[in-house]
């Protein structure tokens, strides 16, 4: 397995036991989740992106929470419509999506 280009993690509120809920999982983070993965295939990325879900990353006002590396670049409110962009313009074109970062 090569290093991938990206890894993206997605706040799915996951705990330990494997339950999820909370904040991020209330909001659409499975289906955000689902998105990314949708789009990295239909994009023939799979070798080059990787995809993980997270358990809760204490930024629950800020979700859903989806973090970019290697860059270190987290984005807040995240919702399934803007997956494209941040595909887009992130992962494809190299421009941090403003509007969603969290500073």
């Amino acid at each position: 397995m090569n290093k991938p280009k990206h890894h993206i993690f997605v706040c799915t509120s996951t705990r330990a036991t494997g339950q999820l809920k909370g904040l991020c999982h209330g909001k659409s983070s499975v289906e955000i989740l689902s998105a990314f993965l949708e789009e990295i295939e239909d994009q023939g990325l799979s070798g080059e992106i990787f995809i993980s879900n997270t358990g809760c990353l204490g930024l629950c006002e800020q979700g859903s929470v989806v973090i970019v590396y290697p860059d270190n670049v987290w984005y807040g409110g995240v919702s399934p419509d803007d997956v494209e962009e941040i595909m887009e313009e992130h992962i494809l074109g190299g421009n941090v999506v403003e509007r969603l970062l969290i500073k």
